[in-house]
């Protein structure tokens, strides 16, 4: 049993491989559609760019440049977003080792 995945990068390649099993076939009721990378992928960058805005308003308010109910709803906005990494990790986790449980 994996209680955790010691490299991330070699989980997110064996996803990647197993994609690729299907002869890279994609079904008609998914084009057009964002896969899942992508989706993760705006997500992060999403995610980067709110605790990137939460870190500026920060040393805004230090220097005196910010007001108090900016600098709050960017450092709230930066808590709940550290909250759903957090959690969104937690369930891929747990996804990969259910997934490793699983007998062939």
């Amino acid at each position: 049993m994996v209680d955790k995945i010691a490299n991330p990068a070699a989980a997110a390649n064996a996803y990647a491989n197993i994609a690729k099993v299907g002869g890279g076939s994609v079904p008609s009721e998914s084009v057009g559609k964002p896969s899942f990378g992508d989706f993760m992928k705006d997500a992060v960058v999403n995610s980067i760019s709110t605790m990137k805005n939460s870190e500026t308003m920060s040393a805004k308010a230090v220097t005196g440049d910010a007001s108090l109910p900016d600098v709050v709803q960017a450092v709230n906005a930066a808590e709940m977003t550290i909250s759903m990494v957090v959690a969104v990790r937690d369930r891929m986790i747990g996804a990969y080792q259910e997934l490793m449980r699983t007998q062939i």
